[in-house]
């Protein structure tokens, strides 16, 4: 490492040559030497190793200072001949730029493509600026997030059909000739600088980037260097980063932390420099990484490189960036630039400098391709000149491209292969390409743009081959014992051009040109059927040992993405060969493949029970195949929605896939999408026919809009559509019944009527009437007539009754089609009518079908054979009227209308039938009841005794019925009798009763304590110290908060106790098999709650109301005197309290009593400082209080547990204030009224809490409690004796008051001199009301608004008083409050400030003392101020609390005024809202892809993630951002969600479009986040790339999520529902 410290002195000697150094005489030096490069080259070599790579830590500052000056300065001089600021901005002011955009795309960054067919491939996209300037906007159109690496294709006329051009790269046609003219001149003005200056760049760039081992050049760059090399280590895609980690720390001997930057960096850039030092030092290092690394896998990819090779190559990425700079100044540097680039050097083939770089590309690292990538497409390809020359040169090169790209372990977004996207994609390019040198992929491409007519000539010598092909591998004999294979693409492949052929009439047209008579039918059908045989076997269980992978085979066979060229292919060509056979004959090659021709061949084959052998798996096998077998036969004759086939439109054959699909259930737009094929532009073409088969539903607040099919269309149903799966064929069968019945119609399912086949295929038809099927209908028909068993099977009967009545259908449509021509040579009625020939003589289908009618054991086909035998009536019908007499329409309505009749009355008979048997029910319960009734009449008379005194006493004592004014506070409160103060519950666990009583066993609220910064003000503030905060004060921002909530339901403790034990116990059972996370942390004692498994980490008590009694001596007024008289007693009480602590605790230090040192002060009268109250609590409940209030410290602070910290009282009314205050905005929020519209959860969760909260002192120190008192009550009446008190405008008034009334028992415990509690409660509550209004007026008077307001006269009293108080708080204060005259104002602001304080206040004495609430409050209404000052006992001139008791509150107003900086936080806290997101989400992935990584040097984030709360972008998910927190390494969303939330984020993923929540470091999930598309859904991974535009009901239920504090059970119940979330490392995101 000596040769290392030996350069830091290069600085300093850089220091003076650079105060020496003028780029203007060196760029003069340039110009007047003879060999240009060489002197270029010293200059490099002089200055390049000084600047760059001077030690192992490289100075990007230093760098970025000196190289402009000394290196890119004399460049710009030499290219300008001026100043380069003044000759620059000449070659911008006469530049003409391309037309084209050439915008290159951020990774991430939103692309948009056209989907009204506008592009010319699916390939052309737009960047944001050009598509909100284009036509295509109105359009539909597809946004994704680019990879990286293309580039925005604006203004390129090949690429778009239809509007290339947005607003800002249209042409200006004037401008044309101007332009060329100022191109030749610039060129002529600027070539003889230009030209060497870029060759030479060129040049260098090329040695030291791809030859540097070999480069002459290093003799002149290492002369004054010392021999110091870098160990450089390269990425690669095999080896992970926690390889990569570990390696680095046992080779360069680094921290963990320094490990993990070398990764972070290497996979960035492509490589990063681990070890700095002599030639032996890095071999060191790079045998011990080779080493590591060559185990499993091949080895990392490490060279030691000497340190001048490397000055020089960060210099050259530079500098290449540099020249893409230049460039954008003038056009004809452009072109310039790209002549040298393809100019061939003299070694002949690929020695141009393009060529050198394309071939050496393998060989460069990620860096140093990105930037050479980058300056090909802003030069090369933004000319159609140069593109298509480039694109030659491509093509040339492009076998050895991709053999270096497949040997190479880069992704191919690295790779110059994929820029063969924006070359062979354009058609200009592709027809200057020579053939010869592209691979025989792409020739085909090209052959695809001939003529069809041309196509068609060939097809003769084509059809010869595909005979050849298909001949040589013709199999006979049966599948099960043959090869097949489901990869069949000659078949597939003439399937296609048959269809085609077919739809484009050329079989008509030029019939000499297709010898399909030289074509065997035979041969054409029998892979096709080999393989749909193969299909067959599989389903029926004869492949079994082929596993999985034959299974998963078929699956994909029958998978929308394959089918198209797999399945439906095989059906086409099944079609084709059938309609140039003898249908006979196809249906024996069918028996035969199928391996039933045993069956059905016999004379006998009607009676199967005598020929089949009793293995029942055999005829099972059988009986599926069989079915399958019709199956196909259906599907042959029934499938003519291709085009081609049938004659159709392709968009009938999409309308129909849409209008099965929805027979199924209504679907999403997504589903829908799944379940269609794409074409080659990745589009479905449902748009373009869904509004004519189905309505849409918009979505909800939740769920998804879906289609659902119009009843119009129902009747194109086809039970045994092609494309159904067995799943989907029950689903839709199930489905489509159900709605005839509610239609009040027969539940039949009859085949749709099917269009016409085309010329090719009409001959399809016969098969339905040919002699071997109806002898296979008629054999199962007759094994139909007896009960089975297990020869035949319902499916298959149905199937065969499906065929008939296509065959019927089909005979209905031939005879409509045919009345003008009386063309009917199609009879199926006629051929099911005939009975078999002797010596069998079997009897006819028709009459098979009459004597199944009637079948007991076919109830279920009942409807299907009447409808077949109906429809044979009717045609019968037909045929006679046609013989006898022109077809008459009256007739076949008279016909059609008895059939309706007799049905209609058939219906109204069975719902009679139905009527009655209901009625028939009824009366029979009706007449047990009223028998149990009578013979328990007793009982219930004994209940309803029972139940009258109740219902009175409630009505007594209920709000409405209550004489007096309803009051929560004070003597004059409402007060609960002893049958309302009872409460029985029930636990969960025991199912057992339990009273709440104070000495009864405890019961318990499933609890969740949790710390909160939802109400925060102050985001910025930074953490406490956990050991040293003091929590007893907290400040109006909020910034910290801990909220507790709970599911609701009650358990005994001790069988909480044994439930949690028994948690325990299996978790640490789990965790010695899994070793997996779960969704709660026993350790911090979460569990879920038995009955809802809502997540908790606690337990609350439940307890009864406190009995109180009015000891006052005066209980209908408090006057000034009484209120004077209490104060002071308190008073006396807090010195005698104080002197007796400090009493205390001197004897505690000292061991001895000094009295000297103390004042003693006696207690007033009553007050005994000696008394130990007694605890009324049981030792159970005593228990629980502990162990809420020690949960709610630990998880406050993030503390151990310690039962006897001071703090842990505090903490309890912390967080009943704040979950109280919490609520109370929600409610406004919602703009629901204060009481009454909580759920019963939250209700009996803020009544456990403050009832807790006035207990919590029983089991604490006395002594402390009565000193948080002290401290307490001291803000608000100052006394010298207590220190640290804070002034009143940096405390929280609520939690002022909540802290004040639930310490005051401890204190009130000793009291027994008759006052009251209630008094004390009363007197509080008016100290800080009237503190709150002073910090109003001193903060939150708004800007005075000039307006003159009429006021009554009791506001004119108000608003007097008022100003009074403000004049006065200003004239002890000076200049820092502002004038305002206005009592109006002041009045105004005073009320809206206050407001959410009384309305918290009415909350916590409503539950503490469980008084009523009045009914206006109950209700959102005008008279809410008036309500909420009654319920308290306040005046509703508030100012009357001041100035009725003025030397009572002065010591308030003086306290205030000493602290004369005046905080700028007002009131009312407004409530916090997660971020404002845009509407167009286009916009925000936009805004991330410009968001760089904060610890990378500018490299773009490839996770990012924005907080919904504070709006911070975040770089998620990736090591370079990972901080230490608490000891562990942390993604940058765990590390923010502590900093932020408390623990608790929620974040925006923005290329997923996914919400994500965390909570904790273990704890997360991910959610719907609030974009949705034109049809209601979400597009998470934005896969579909539908426009999403926000939806605000989904962003305010996320925001409600958060302001309930439900984040956390909203994870812990998703957790539960989906596993897989509980293995993610969550912390790492």
């Amino acid at each position: 490492m000596a040769a290392a410290e030996t350069d830091r002195d290069v600085p300093s000697a850089l220091c003076s040559e650079f105060l020496n150094f003028s780029a203007k005489d060196t760029a003069a030096k340039w110009l007047q030497v003879s060999n240009l490069p060489k002197e270029v080259y010293q200059h490099l070599a002089c200055y390049v190793p000084k600047i760059y790579c001077l030690g192992p830590n490289l100075n990007p500052q230093n760098e970025d200072l000196l190289a402009p000056l000394l290196l890119q300065s004399p460049l710009e001089w030499y290219l300008c001949g001026e100043e380069p600021s003044v000759g620059l901005a000449k070659l911008e002011q006469n530049n003409q730029p391309s037309q084209l955009c050439g915008h290159v795309f951020k990774v991430g960054e939103p692309t948009y493509s056209c989907r009204y067919n506008c592009a010319a491939d699916p390939t052309c996209v737009l960047c944001m600026q050009c598509f909100l300037g284009s036509v295509h906007k109105e359009h539909r159109y597809r946004m994704t997030t680019s990879g990286g690496g293309g580039f925005c294709d604006c203004g390129d006329t090949e690429a778009w059909k239809k509007g290339p051009y947005c607003q800002k790269h249209e042409p200006n046609i004037s401008d044309s000739s101007q332009k060329l003219i100022g191109v030749k001149s610039l060129i002529s003005l600027i070539g003889r600088y230009v030209f060497g200056g870029v060759c030479f760049m060129i040049a260098f760039y090329y040695c030291m980037l791809v030859y540097w081992e070999k480069c002459n050049l290093l003799i002149l760059f290492s002369r004054e260097r010392g021999d110091t090399y870098y160990c450089m280590l390269f990425n690669d895609e095999v080896h992970t980063y926690e390889q990569v980690i570990y390696t680095l720390q046992k080779a360069v001997n680094c921290t963990q932390k320094e490990a993990v930057s070398f990764a972070t960096t290497v996979d960035r850039d492509g490589r990063k420099s681990v070890r700095f030092g002599d030639f032996q030092f890095c071999e060191q290092a790079k045998s011990v990484i080779v080493r590591n690394t060559s185990r499993q896998t091949k080895p990392l990819r490490v060279q030691v490189m000497h340190s001048s090779v490397v000055a020089h190559q960060c210099f050259a990425l530079k500098a290449l960036t540099w020249l893409g700079q230049i460039i954008r100044y003038s056009d004809a540097l452009r072109r310039i630039l790209c002549q040298v680039g393809l100019q061939r050097g003299p070694e002949g083939e690929n020695s141009s400098l393009v060529d050198t770089l394309m071939l050496c590309d393998s060989k460069m690292w990620k860096g140093a391709r990105n930037v050479y990538h980058q300056l090909f497409m802003s030069s090369l390809l933004m000319d159609t000149k140069y593109k298509k020359l480039f694109a030659i040169q491509f093509a040339k090169n492009y076998r050895r491209l991709q053999t270096d790209f497949m040997e190479d372990d880069h992704e191919r977004v690295v790779s110059v292969t994929s820029l063969s996207v924006q070359l062979f994609t354009a058609p200009t390019v592709v027809s200057t390409a020579n053939p010869t040198h592209l691979s025989s992929l792409f020739c085909l491409f090209l052959l695809s743009s001939a003529s069809f007519t041309t196509a068609c000539r060939t097809m003769s010598a084509f059809g010869l081959m595909l005979h050849t092909m298909l001949s040589s591998s013709f199999l006979s004999g049966c599948v099960s014992q043959e090869k097949v294979s489901i990869h069949l693409p000659v078949s597939r492949l003439l399937a296609g051009l048959h269809a085609l052929l077919s739809k484009t009439e050329v079989a008509y047209r030029f019939p000499e040109q297709l010898p399909l008579s030289e074509l065997s039918p035979p041969m054409l059908i029998e892979h096709p059927l080999r393989c749909l045989v193969l299909c067959a076997q599989v389903h029926a269980g004869m492949w079994r040992r082929n596993g999985f992978s034959l299974v998963n085979q078929i699956y994909y066979y029958h998978n929308v993405k394959c089918r198209v060229e797999m399945f439906d292919k095989d059906l086409s060509m099944l079609q084709a060969g059938a309609s140039m056979m003898d249908p006979n004959h196809f249906l024996m090659i069918m028996l035969s493949r199928f391996e039933l021709y045993h069956i059905f061949s016999s004379a006998d084959c009607r009676k199967r029970y005598s020929r089949e052998n009793a293995n029942k798996d055999v005829v099972q096998q059988n009986n599926t195949l069989i079915e399958e077998m019709l199956h196909l036969v259906i599907m042959i004759v029934g499938e003519r929605y291709t085009a081609g086939v049938g004659q159709v439109e392709c968009s009938d054959e999409i309308r129909r896939e849409i209008v099965h699909q929805l027979c199924i259930r209504p679907m999403a737009h997504s589903e829908l999408v799944k379940a269609l094929p794409e074409n080659e532009n990745k589009e479905t073409g449902m748009e373009r026919v869904i509004d004519s088969v189905a309505s849409f539903k918009k979505p909800g607040v939740t769920g998804r809009g879906l289609y659902k099919l119009r009843p119009e269309c129902a009747k194109m149903f086809n039970l045994y559509f092609h494309h159904y799966s067995r799943a989907d064929q029950s689903k839709a069968e199930e489905a489509q019944r159900k709605i005839k019945r509610q239609n009040g119609e027969d539940s039949v399912l009859p085949p749709p009527v099917l269009p016409r086949f085309g010329p090719l295929f009409a001959s399809l038809v016969n098969i339905l009437q040919c002699d071997v099927l109806l002898g296979i209908l008629g054999a199962v028909l007759q094994w139909a007539m007896e009960p089975s068993g297990g020869h035949w099977s319902e499916s298959m009967l149905q199937r065969v009754l499906h065929l008939i009545g296509m065959g019927l259908v089909e005979e209905q449509q031939h005879l409509i089609g045919s009345a003008e021509d009386s063309d009917t040579n199609f009879n199926f009625t006629l051929k099911i009518s005939r009975p078999g020939e002797a010596p069998a003589n079997t009897p006819s289908i028709l009459a098979l079908l009459e004597t199944l009618q009637n079948a007991p054991h076919l109830e279920v086909h009942k409807d299907m054979i009447r409808w077949i035998l109906k429809t044979v009536a009717n045609i019968k019908t037909t045929r006679e009227c046609t013989a006898c007499a022109p077809p008459s329409d009256s007739s076949g309505h008279s016909q059609e209308e008895t059939v309706r009749d007799k049905d209609k009355a058939e219906r109204k008979r069975k719902a009679e039938m139905a009527r009655l048997r209901r009625e028939k029910i009824m009366a029979q319960m009706s007449e047990m009841q009223r028998h149990f009734i009578n013979e328990n009449k007793e009982l219930f008379q004994q209940s309803l005794e029972e139940l009258d005194p109740s219902t009175s006493s409630t009505l007594e004592h209920s709000p409405s019925s209550c004489d007096s004014t309803l009051v929560c506070v004070g003597p004059r409160r409402w007060r609960a009798g002893g049958g309302e103060r009872r409460q029985v519950v029930t636990c969960i666990l025991c199912q057992e009763e339990q009273e709440i009583r104070t000495d009864g066993k405890a019961m318990v609220l499933a609890a969740f304590v949790q710390r909160s910064t939802v109400m925060s003000k102050n985001r910025k503030r930074p953490p406490h110290n956990p050991d040293k905060y003091d929590p007893l004060f907290m400040h109006p921002d909020l910034s910290f908060g801990t909220h507790t909530g709970s599911c609701g339901h009650i358990m005994h403790s001790h069988c909480w106790q044994r439930y949690f034990e028994a948690v325990q116990a299996k978790e640490q059972r789990r965790q010695q098999r899994l070793r997996v996370h779960t969704s709660y942390d026993v350790e911090n004692g979460e569990f879920l709650c038995p009955l809802c498994e809502c997540l908790s980490n606690t337990v609350i008590p439940l307890l009864p109301l406190t009995k109180t009694s009015c000891r006052y001596r005066n209980k209908h007024t408090l006057d000034f005197d009484l209120q004077l008289q209490w104060l002071n007693i308190t008073s006396l009480q807090m010195k005698a309290m104080l002197s007796a602590h400090r009493k205390a605790k001197a004897a505690d230090a000292d061991g001895v009593v000094d009295m000297d040192g103390v004042n003693d002060c006696p207690p007033p009268d009553g007050f005994k400082l000696d008394y130990i109250p007694k605890n009324p609590y049981s030792s159970t409940i005593k228990e629980m209080l502990t162990t809420f209030g020690t949960a709610s410290y630990k998880v406050g602070l993030k503390v151990h547990p310690n039962e006897q910290d001071p703090r842990v009282p505090i903490m309890c009314w912390g967080s009943c204030a704040y979950t109280i205050q919490s609520i109370e905005r929600l409610l406004v929020d919602e703009e629901k009224p204060l009481f009454g519209s909580l759920p019963c959860r939250q209700d009996d969760c803020l009544s456990s809490l403050t009832r807790f909260g006035s207990a919590c002192w029983t089991v604490s120190s006395h002594a402390t409690v009565q000193n948080h008192f002290i401290r307490l009550l001291a803000a608000l009446v100052p006394d010298p004796r207590v220190e640290n008190t804070p002034c009143i405008l940096d405390i929280d008034m609520f939690h002022l008051l909540v802290s004040l009334v639930l310490s005051h028992p401890a204190v009130f415990s000793l009291d027994s001199s008759g006052l009251s509690a209630d008094t004390a409660q009363l007197h509080f509550l008016h100290l800080v009301t009237v503190a709150h209004i002073v910090q109003i007026l001193l903060t939150s008077v708004a800007e005075e608004v000039r307006m003159e307001q009429e006021s009554g006269g009791a506001e004119r009293e108000e608003e007097e008083k008022v100003c009074m108080l403000y004049n006065t708080l200003r004239m002890h204060l000076g200049s820092g409050l502002r004038e305002v005259n206005s009592g109006w104002h002041l009045w105004c602001c005073v009320k809206a400030g206050i407001l959410p304080y009384l309305r918290t206040a009415a909350m916590f004495f409503h539950y503490l003392n469980g008084a009523p609430a009045p009914p206006e409050l109950h209700t959102l209404g005008v008279g809410e101020w008036e309500a909420l000052c009654g319920y308290l006992c306040l005046p509703s001139n508030l100012l009357q609390l001041f100035y009725n008791n003025w030397e009572l509150m002065e010591p308030l107003r003086c306290s205030s005024a000493h602290h004369s900086s005046i905080s700028y936080f007002r009131f009312p806290r407004e409530s916090n809202h997660l971020i404002e997101l845009p509407g167009d989400y286009s916009a925000l992935i936009n805004q991330a892809s410009s968001f760089t990584c904060p610890k990378s040097g500018g490299d773009k984030s490839r996770a990012p993630t924005l907080c919904l709360v504070c709006g911070a972008m975040l770089c998620s998910q990736s090591y370079c951002c990972q901080t230490e927190l608490e000891g562990e390494d942390v993604g940058a969303c765990t590390a923010h969600t502590f900093a932020c939330g408390a623990g608790v984020g929620i974040f925006l993923r923005v290329r997923e479009s996914q919400v994500l929540f965390l909570a904790g470091k273990t704890k997360g999930c991910f959610y719907a986040p609030p974009y949705l598309d034109d049809y209601g859904e979400t597009d998470q991974g934005l896969r579909r790339g539908n426009p999403l535009h926000l939806c605000q009901e989904r962003y305010r239920k996320i925001q409600k999520l958060w302001r309930q504090h439900s984040i956390t059970e909203e994870i812990g119940h998703a957790q539960e529902a989906n596993q897989t979330l509980v293995g993610i490392d969550w912390q790492h995101l």
